[in-house]
């Protein structure tokens, strides 16, 4: 008999800083703090970044915010930059969910109450990416049909083991922050293309926080939390098709985040949109096309994608994150899809809107091996005005994934614009070495280099 999950998740979090981490695996981990940190930064001047700010004070600073904004108690540091992280959706992309947009955060914020050394902070993220990793694939079904956010729900329990290593906590306390965080999670895919989608992973940090340091004070949570018959992952379940038997020890044997890495996401939109505004901009670069030469825009993508790509008609930045329809007009109206094209004022142009009602979704059968939820490939078909008919190949994997991966300079390049438009002055050549250099490095030491901004 396998040993229980709950107390193997726990196990695996006490043991992390015995043992070895490969070269490989550490980069990944440094490539998310990268990507987080500069999306982070980016995000910060977000209404909803301001809405928490004026609600959660900065009573009991124990913790930096970004960039100048102050400081505030670890849990409400990691709400707040959590938050700021998942704002503009542009983060990246693993685990059928946002991981790096938890687990930095919190692992910044209580890093610098506990002035952890990267290299602590480095393992703790490992801890929280395997512990997600654990769950979520024991599931055959997809949480968004179901109605779940897989960031908000595996995030929270995740960001607890993370916590709860950096704590070192022995393994009966960091079973309880585990049971803890379970019972913290919670998150509706209806609130996408709203502020409530950020909050999930904002919350899910702190969560994460707030569960370790429960547990290390003594508060106690079930043994089995996660497995039971009443616990975290039946109660989750989208189909009832759980793999509860399947052992867990190959925890800190095989690293799931060498399998899977982490995507960086080339587009500040929802991630399923990605390969048909590829397509279409590759399309676009050799047949150039101005609006008024379409007559309508065919794009074939998953059935769980499109459902999740949920606004056909958004009015606002925010729902045009989850909408087909606006990042397809975008790129034939702007020839892009940056930052700038997710303002409310572009997305409300007449140009805009018009091209945007002319665009038809094809659901496709979610037969993607590789991507559970995804099509085979997805495609974009171009019908002209003069009768002429404009095609993508197959699409099947976006500039980023991990299959398909930016260069350094790519993703430098990202961070240097994320920096840029969160007006941050800090000096991205070295900030961005000082998280390529994460094993050598502090949390203190990462966020006084941060705390450089424009005034506004």
């Amino acid at each position: 008999m396998p040993a229980p999950l709950t107390q193997s998740l726990a196990g695996f979090a006490t043991s992390i800083h015995d043992l070895a981490i490969p070269n490989d695996v550490a980069r990944w981990v440094k490539t998310g703090f990268v990507d987080s940190v500069g999306t982070m930064v980016a995000g910060s001047d977000e209404a909803v970044v301001g809405h928490l700010i004026a609600t959660l004070g900065s009573s009991a600073p124990e913790a930096d915010l970004l960039v100048g904004r102050g400081r505030a108690s670890a849990l409400n540091a990691a709400f707040i930059n959590g938050t700021a992280a998942h704002a503009l959706d542009y983060d990246d992309v693993a685990l059928r969910g946002h991981p790096s947009t938890v687990l930095v955060p919190a692992l910044l914020a209580e890093g610098e109450v506990l002035a952890s050394s990267g290299a602590d902070i480095l393992a703790a993220y490992l801890v929280g990416y395997e512990v997600w990793g654990e769950l979520v694939f024991r599931e055959s079904g997809h949480h968004h049909i179901k109605g779940w956010h897989p960031t908000a729900v595996f995030g929270a329990i995740a960001a607890a083991a993370a916590v709860a290593s950096l704590h070192r906590l022995d393994a009966a306390r960091a079973g309880h922050a585990i049971a803890i965080g379970a019972s913290q999670a919670g998150g509706l895919m209806a609130n996408f293309g709203s502020m409530t989608k950020p909050f999930h992973a904002g919350r899910s940090a702190s969560a994460g926080i707030l569960a370790a340091r429960l547990a290390k004070s003594g508060m106690t949570g079930s043994p089995d939390a996660i497995e039971h018959s009443q616990g975290f992952l039946r109660a989750l379940s989208p189909a009832g098709e759980l793999d509860l038997d399947r052992s867990a020890d190959q925890l800190g044997e095989r690293w799931r985040i060498a399998e899977l890495g982490l995507s960086i996401k080339k587009y500040p939109v929802c991630y399923c949109a990605h390969r048909a505004v590829d397509g279409l901009l590759d399309l676009l670069q050799r047949n150039p096309v101005r609006p008024d030469m379409v007559q309508e825009i065919e794009v074939s993508i998953g059935k769980t994608h499109a459902t999740i790509l949920r606004n056909a008609a958004p009015q606002t930045g925010l729902e045009a994150k989850f909408s087909i329809q606006s990042a397809l007009a975008s790129v034939i109206v702007a020839g892009k899809l940056g930052l700038d094209q997710l303002q409310d004022d572009f997305v409300r142009r007449p140009d805009v809107q018009a091209l945007m009602a002319q665009v038809k979704v094809i659901p496709l059968p979610d037969d993607d091996p590789g991507w559970p939820g995804a099509a085979r490939a997805d495609r974009v078909r171009l019908q002209l005005t003069d009768g002429s008919v404009l095609e993508t190949p197959d699409i099947f994997r976006a500039r980023g994934h991990v299959e398909n991966p930016l260069t350094e300079e790519q993703i430098f390049a990202k961070f240097s614009d994320c920096l840029a438009f969160g007006r941050s002055t800090a000096d991205p050549v070295r900030l961005f070495d000082l998280l390529w250099n994460l094993d050598s490095m502090s949390a203190s030491d990462l966020f006084g280099a941060l705390q450089q901004r424009e005034a506004v």
